[in-house]
């Protein structure tokens, strides 16, 4: 057996290393796969899903998407907090109990008002006329969801305190069971719940958001997200403005795709549709500022554990 001196022995462990150097650099210089996972509600984003324009233009970035669907804004944000989703849609109140329980959220984009779009509803043959006679009566509702927002201020403008509410605590499905059932006097719910009991259930609405509060849609990402990705937050936003600039100019259109990708009756999404306001642009301080009443609301009924400053969630600057 031959046997290697040292310095040679050297000699060939270094030209190995320098043959090897080529790959390795080849590793370190390729940018590490960036992923885009959405969560989603029945909304705007579903029309995105279908239509795969998303994909098409993050592809050209090497972003790949993930999609998972939730039933309400509350368990999207709760997935952001475990680090489960980047991106999702939410209505107003469920950021506020998110930031409150330290969620790492950051406000990215907002849709205009839709106070149609959320409402009490009570049975074909309630009884119930007025907001004052909901005293007392049991009343279903999604906790933490804009409608829990909505049902504090009407009972506000209608003289009545939130003493006054006898809240039953349901996510949507089992709220509509129990609406059916006759185990709860009224739901409050937004669309396309409320246009699907509506049409199926000829439930009554017996008062919408109109005069009480704003109820509009907000887009969401975490701070650390939003600081390492902001060109893919803004392709998607980009793109979801675009489904509302047409669908504000093709609305029976627009609620046919929406019934398709939600397995519902057209007439159902059309009602839903129908109601709705398009649009979606940057966060404001105003924007904010309405936030921020909601969240003082919400500290000072006990609802959240503690008092917090919205505007530490404007990740991406606010105009």
């Amino acid at each position: 057996m031959t046997l290697i001196s040292a310095p040679r022995r050297r000699l060939i462990q270094g030209v190995a290393a320098a043959i090897a150097l080529p790959s390795s650099f080849a590793a370190l210089a390729q940018a590490p796969a960036r992923q885009l996972r959405i969560g989603h509600q029945k909304g705007p984003l579903s029309i995105l899903k279908g239509r795969g324009t998303l994909e098409k233009r993050l592809a050209l970035l090497g972003v790949t998407v993930k999609w998972t669907e939730f039933t309400a804004g509350p368990v999207q944000l709760e997935a952001l907090n475990v680090g489960s989703i980047d991106f999702g849609d939410v209505g107003e109140a469920p950021p506020i109990f998110a930031q409150a329980a330290g969620a790492p959220l950051a406000y990215v984009a907002a849709t205009v008002t839709r106070p149609q779009s959320e409402a009490v509803l009570v049975p074909k043959g309630s009884a119930i006329k007025t907001v004052a006679e909901l005293k007392g009566k049991k009343i279903a509702l999604n906790k933490g969801s804009n409608v829990h927002y909505f049902i504090v201020k009407l009972f506000e403008k209608h003289g009545l305190s939130y003493s006054d509410l006898n809240l039953v605590y349901l996510p949507p499905a089992d709220a509509r069971a129990a609406f059916e059932k006759g185990s709860v006097d009224a739901w409050v719910i937004w669309d396309p719940f409320l246009a699907a009991a509506e049409k199926a259930l000829e439930a009554r609405v017996l008062a919408d958001a109109t005069g009480v509060v704003g109820n509009r849609a907000y887009y969401f990402s975490s701070l650390d997200y939003v600081a390492k990705n902001a060109d893919v937050l803004a392709i998607a936003i980009e793109e979801l403005n675009k489904i509302d600039v047409w669908g504000a100019a093709n609305k029976s259109e627009y609620a046919g795709e929406l019934a398709k990708l939600w397995g519902l009756p057209k007439p159902v999404a059309d009602l839903s549709v129908g109601r709705v306001g398009f649009g979606t642009g940057p966060i404001t301080k105003a924007i904010l500022a309405e936030q921020q009443k909601i969240a003082d609301t919400f500290f000072e009924l006990k609802l959240i554990p503690k008092k917090i400053n919205v505007l530490e969630a404007a990740g991406a600057g606010i105009a």
